[in-house]
């Protein structure tokens, strides 16, 4: 019998292609999709699934991390996929502290995809090593530290250096002294300069956490 499969992708062409590379396939059966990743724990609860390839950032911005996290802890047998085309530095620390079985940067190669669910229902957990390499001004986003992306992440809020200070535990000099080094890093004059190209770029995201 085939595994039924739950699709959870807001963007219409690669939902599509996700449809016909599973229709396609006699392993895996089409159960349904969704645009909205904050639906996709109650179709589970009514319907029989056994993989979701689930989006990160859905419709109005719901989180298919958060939704995965709530699936996993209700019906941990179920296989998740995590797909993205965003670069976005935390997803990926994220989805293995969640349980997680693979995550995959989405590409038009049915092959590709294939293979990685063919791996994850056969027991493996598929991660990439790095996220996508990405020019952000005068550096790539694999230039900056894991400490300055987060940074740039809080930066998404509009905060002063304090308030992101105490969130992160840290001193306001210090945040001040890290939004500095980011801006002489990357040639941008303002922080909003910074923060609007870092987010049209996906390397931080503000999504529903």
């Amino acid at each position: 019998m085939p595994f039924k499969v739950l699709i959870v992708e807001d963007q219409q062409m690669p939902r599509q292609l996700f449809e016909i590379y599973i229709s396609s396939n006699p392993n895996y059966a089409h159960q349904a999709s969704l645009n909205d990743a904050s639906l996709a724990l109650a179709y589970c609860q009514n319907k029989p699934v056994d993989l979701i390839l689930m989006d990160v950032y859905t419709f109005q911005g719901n989180s298919g991390l958060v939704a995965a996290e709530e699936i996993k802890k209700e019906f941990p047998n179920i296989k998740i996929i995590i797909v993205t085309s965003l670069p976005e530095y935390s997803w990926i620390k994220r989805a293995k502290e969640i349980g997680i079985d693979s995550f995959w940067y989405k590409d038009e190669n049915k092959e590709n995809i294939i293979e990685i669910i063919d791996r994850t229902m056969a027991g493996e957990h598929i991660y990439p090593n790095e996220t996508p390499l990405v020019k952000l001004g005068n550096v790539t986003n694999h230039d900056l530290t894991e400490r300055e992306l987060e940074i740039l992440k809080e930066m998404l809020t509009g905060d002063s250096n304090q308030e992101i200070a105490d969130r992160l535990y840290v001193s306001a000099g210090t945040v001040k002294r890290h939004v500095e080094n980011l801006l002489a890093k990357t040639g941008f004059h303002t922080r909003t300069e910074l923060v609007a190209e870092a987010v049209r770029l996906g390397i931080v995201v503000n999504n529903k956490k």
